[in-house]
């Protein structure tokens, strides 16, 4: 099951986390795997690349070493499998359909997008928020999706076959106290995907979404220990989930086996989307 040998897979936001783990586990099932990231570790402009990003997180990766995305395309080469990484800014239109051009032209086809690349760092009570970074978290978790999808289609619509798969969270299904920015972002991404599988459906091109509850990422490790613990509390399963859970997800929504499955938003969260008391 979840065989994808001969397919190719670009994953954005690629350089850790939930992005990394996805890569690993497409190239293990057999896809090659192009691997995109605003950071890539060779880069001698990183760290102001990652300033410029106005990502909290993105500077910590940069200046701590908590880059991997050239790494990871080195590992997936020693599987056996053909791997590249780009430094990608998904909000720069013009340069995603470059890559993605490319990518189909080198490897020959184009069949399946990760869409993993966001920001979740901007939080608070609705009159704390910052319009700038409202409008960052725009632009990248939402119409950074909105691009990839748009430089992916053709090449997936020329074939008859693709497989759009976003990332998506828990807050997107029921809202978060003091989350009003990934929430709505991550809920626009849900209405993008629904929409992409009407349109996909009459040429063998699924879209779903894979939700997201509490994963131990390297983000999320940076959160304060009450913030885990609530978080825990909060989860049916009582514990915190792993990248490779969803990836796992990812696997399943990429593979023949999924191929009457479009327009889901498939939970992994551990019954974090449940009520619980």
């Amino acid at each position: 099951m979840f065989d994808l040998s001969g397919r190719v897979a670009v994953v954005t936001g690629a350089s850790r986390g939930l992005g990394r783990a996805d890569a690993l586990a497409l190239a293990r099932a057999g896809a090659d795997v192009v691997l995109t990231d605003l950071l890539t570790e060779s880069d001698p402009e990183i760290e102001r690349v990652a300033v410029r990003s106005e990502s909290v997180m993105a500077q910590v990766m940069a200046s701590q070493g908590g880059v991997h995305t050239e790494a990871t395309a080195a590992e997936i080469a020693r599987m056996g499998r053909r791997s590249r990484a780009v430094q990608l800014d998904v909000t720069d239109r013009q340069r995603v359909r470059e890559v993605f051009d490319q990518v189909a032209e080198e490897f020959g086809s184009l069949d399946i997008l990760v869409s993993s690349a966001g920001v979740s760092d901007h939080r608070g009570q609705i009159m704390d928020l910052s319009p700038e970074l409202w409008r960052r978290d725009l632009d990248v978790n939402l119409t950074g999706a909105f691009n990839c999808t748009q430089a992916a289609w053709p090449h997936m619509r020329a074939r008859g076959y693709g497989r759009l798969i976003y990332k998506s969270t828990v807050s997107a299904l029921q809202g978060g106290f003091g989350d009003a920015s990934v929430a709505a972002t991550s809920a626009g991404v849900l209405g993008l995907m629904r929409s992409m599988a009407l349109e996909g459906a009459r040429h063998r091109i699924t879209s779903n979404a894979v939700v997201a509850g509490a994963i131990e990422t390297e983000g999320f490790r940076t959160s304060p220990p009450s913030v885990v613990d609530r978080m825990v509390l909060r989860t049916a399963m009582r514990e915190l989930g792993r990248p490779e859970d969803i990836a796992a997800a990812v696997c399943y929504l990429a593979s023949p086996e999924a191929a009457y499955v479009t327009g889901i938003a498939l939970p992994v969260a551990g019954g974090l989307d449940l009520f619980t008391f």
